[in-house]
C-alpha cells in the first residue's frame, strides 16, 4: 500500500510502504518486549496517561484552591458546591489512572487484588486533602514573606511557576508513598515540563518551601528538606555517584541525594550532591559546589575571582568618545 503527497497540481506517489512500516515498527517492540519481559506492557488494558493526568491535576489545583485556581464562575456563595463536583468527578478519574498502574505493577494478581489496592490508595489520598491544603497555605505564605516582589498572597498562587511545582509535589509525593509511583511521576512531569523545576515524587519536602524564580533547581528522589528551607534557581539537590549491582545495574532507592535541614538559605546555581547534611540555618552561596556535610549555622562562599576593570572607553571607536566630549557629555565617554 503506498500513498501520496499533494504537491502543487502533482501527487507524489511512493513516498512511504505503510504495510512494511508498520511489520518493521511491530518487529521493533516484539524484540522490545522480550528482552524486557520484567517490565511487561499491558496495552490490552492500557496505562496511566500524561494527557488525563493533566486534566486532572488541573481539576486538583481548582479544588484545593477554587476561588483562585478554579474557574471564572467560581465565588463564595458556590465554592462548596463546586468543590463537592470536582471531586467527585476527579477522584475517580485518578482512581482509574491508578489502576491502570497496579494492573502493570501487580502482574498475575486477580483483578479483585488489583482493585482493592487502588481503593486504599485512592482513599488514603483523598483524605489527605484537607492537610495538603494547609501544607501549601505554608509555602504561599513564605513566598509573600521570602520575596519583596511579592505584593500579595494571591499573586504568588496565581503567577508563580514554584507554586505550581509545589502543589504538583505535594499531591505527587503522597501518591508515591501510598504505593502509585509511576502516577506520581508522570505529575512530577507535567510541572516540570511547564515550571523547568525539577522535583522527583520521592523528596520528602517540609513546611514554608519557597523556591525564588526557579528554573533548572532539581530535587533528587531521596532528598529530604526541613522546613523554612529557601532555594533559588538553578540548585541542584543530587546524587554524587550510583553505586551498581554485581551485573553492572544501577542500585534503586538507596539514600543518595542531601539531607538540607531547617532554615537553609541556598542561593543561585549551587550544587549540592550526596548524602550529606547541611546543618540548619547554613547559608550557601551561589555556584557553590559542595560534597561534604557542613555544621549548623555554616556559611559557604564562592571564592572571589581575579578580575581586572578597564574603560570601556579605551576599546571604543575613537571618533565616538571625542563626539560625546565634544558635546560636553562629561563621564559619559567612561561608560560607553
Amino acid at each position: 500500500m503506498t500513498a501520496g503527497i499533494e504537491d502543487g497540481d502533482r501527487i507524489l506517489e511512493g513516498y512511504w510502504d505503510i504495510d512494511r512500516l508498520v511489520a518493521d515498527l511491530g518487529a521493533a517492540r516484539t524484540r522490545w518486549r522480550q528482552e524486557q519481559q520484567h517490565h511487561a506492557e499491558y496495552g490490552a488494558e492500557g496505562f496511566p496517561s500524561r494527557a488525563n493526568l493533566t486534566k486532572i491535576m488541573l481539576s486538583l489545583c481548582g479544588a484545593l484552591f477554587p476561588l483562585r485556581l478554579g474557574p471564572s464562575f467560581v465565588r463564595l456563595h458556590n465554592e462548596d458546591a463546586f468543590v463537592a463536583e470536582t471531586l467527585q468527578t476527579v477522584l475517580s478519574r485518578l482512581y482509574g489512572q491508578i489502576r491502570l498502574e497496579l494492573i502493570y505493577a501487580l502482574k498475575g494478581e486477580p483483578a479483585t487484588v488489583v482493585d482493592r489496592e487502588a481503593a486504599r490508595i485512592i482513599s488514603g489520598f483523598a483524605q489527605s486533602l484537607p492537610a495538603l491544603r494547609i501544607l501549601l497555605d505554608t509555602d504561599v505564605d513564605a513566598a509573600f514573606l521570602g520575596d519583596p516582589a511579592a505584593r500579595s498572597v494571591d499573586e504568588v498562587l496565581i503567577c508563580y511557576p514554584s507554586m505550581l511545582a509545589i502543589i504538583h509535589h505535594r499531591l505527587a509525593h503522597r501518591l508515591y508513598d501510598l504505593g502509585a509511583p509511576l502516577v506520581a511521576r508522570i505529575i512530577s512531569e507535567i510541572a516540570h515540563s511547564r515550571t523547568g523545576i525539577d522535583i522527583h515524587p520521592g523528596a520528602t519536602i517540609g513546611r514554608s518551601f519557597f523556591i525564588d524564580h526557579g528554573t533548572g533547581v532539581v530535587i533528587g528522589e531521596t532528598a529530604i528538606v526541613g522546613d523554612r528551607v529557601r532555594l533559588y534557581q538553578g540548585v541542584t539537590l543530587g546524587a554524587r555517584s550510583f553505586p551498581a549491582d554485581e551485573k553492572g545495574a544501577l542500585e534503586k532507592a538507596i539514600p543518595r541525594h542531601p539531607i538540607i535541614e531547617d532554615d537553609v538559605v541556598i542561593y543561585a546555581g549551587a550544587t549540592i550532591l550526596g548524602r550529606i547534611i547541611i546543618g540548619s540555618r547554613s547559608v550557601i552561596g551561589g555556584n557553590v559546589w559542595l560534597t561534604e556535610s557542613l555544621p549548623a549555622d555554616s556559611q559557604v562562599r564562592q571564592a572571589r575571582a581575579h578580575y581586572e576593570v578597564t574603560s570601556r572607553a579605551e576599546a571604543t571607536a575613537p571618533h565616538r568618545v571625542h563626539a560625546l566630549v565634544a558635546d560636553g557629555g562629561d563621564g559619559i565617554a567612561q561608560n560607553i
